[in-house]
């Protein structure tokens, strides 16, 4: 197995409200600003639905984005986890499903408040949370939009959004990071660690999973499944102290399809997938189903 590493330190970085460090997506940033300067010749859409992989700065750039558009702060409405109601109006931020409730909430303070004669800007992050009735709810808002009014959607995932809401807005797909991209954010934002050009490989193009795989020590881990894979005394009591360790994260349950595209297993990959899948919903030990997999590439070696 691979020798240990220090332990990591935790992580904070800055909300992407007060992040000014855009890195990549000029491309996205620039379709914006050429149709927001040439809003009074061509009127500018006004829903504009940012999508692409999580952790690759979506909502950094919608709240650039935003800054420019709005002109006071009463003119800017933001729906995501912190702000998240019950019925009861309680803060109720866990992490899952964005309420109907927290839509209505900011519908109300929309028809409240005074428009100054500036543009306003609704930001949800993300669309991916708001549950059906709150999807619903912001459809209606979006069939017929408030008059300078302009709406930022973050989407992690566009399948998730409903087809009648991705209708309505102008999409733009945002790529994943680089290589060269994941290392300037490196140096900014984690500078004390030295992050090898494989965990780079591992993010996939996203540095919110760079930070993820350090914390967890994810790198670490799947540095050992690879020596494990490669070494030919290993046994089965290896892979099952690897599944231990793997299994808890669900986030790092794809280290495992990173390992096969690793060894080039491209006909492994599918099965694996819809594996890694059942674990959630077969397994009363997942640590199981991740010996299988594990156990399944190494046979295919």
């Amino acid at each position: 197995m691979a020798p240990r590493k220090k332990e990591s330190s935790a992580y904070t970085f800055p909300h992407p409200m007060e992040n000014d460090y855009l890195v990549g997506h000029r491309d996205t940033l620039n379709n914006f600003i050429n149709a927001w300067d040439n809003r009074d010749v061509h009127p500018i859409h006004p829903v504009w639905m940012l999508t692409g992989p999580m952790g690759i700065g979506k909502a950094t750039l919608a709240y650039k984005i935003a800054k420019m558009v709005y002109g006071n702060v009463g003119d800017f409405f933001i729906i995501d986890q912190d702000r998240n109601i019950d019925k009861d109006g309680k803060p109720k931020p866990d992490g899952k499903v964005i309420s109907v409730y927290t839509v209505r909430a900011m519908i109300d303070k929309m028809q409240m408040s005074s428009m100054s004669g500036d543009w306003r800007v609704v930001l949800i992050d993300s669309v991916d949370q708001l549950n059906t009735a709150a999807s619903n709810a912001i459809l209606k808002l979006l069939e017929e939009p408030p008059a300078k009014t302009l709406f930022l959607l973050v989407v992690h995932q566009l399948a998730n959004v409903l087809p009648t809401v991705r209708s309505r807005a102008r999409v733009e797909k945002m790529r994943p990071l680089t290589i060269s991209d994941l290392r300037e954010l490196c140096v900014k934002f984690i500078p004390d660690e030295d992050i090898s050009t494989e965990t780079l490989k591992l993010s996939n193009g996203s540095f919110g999973r760079i930070a993820n795989l350090k914390q967890s020590g994810g790198d670490e881990i799947y540095a050992d499944l690879i020596d494990f894979l490669n070494n030919p005394r290993a046994n089965s009591g290896d892979a099952m102290m690897l599944a231990k360790k793997i299994a808890p994260d669900t986030a790092l349950h794809g280290i495992l399809l990173d390992a096969i595209a690793h060894f080039g297993l491209a006909d492994m990959y599918p099965h694996a997938t819809h594996a890694i899948n059942d674990i959630k919903t077969l397994y009363l030990e997942p640590e199981i189903g991740i010996f299988k997999i594990i156990m399944e590439i190494k046979r295919c070696l």
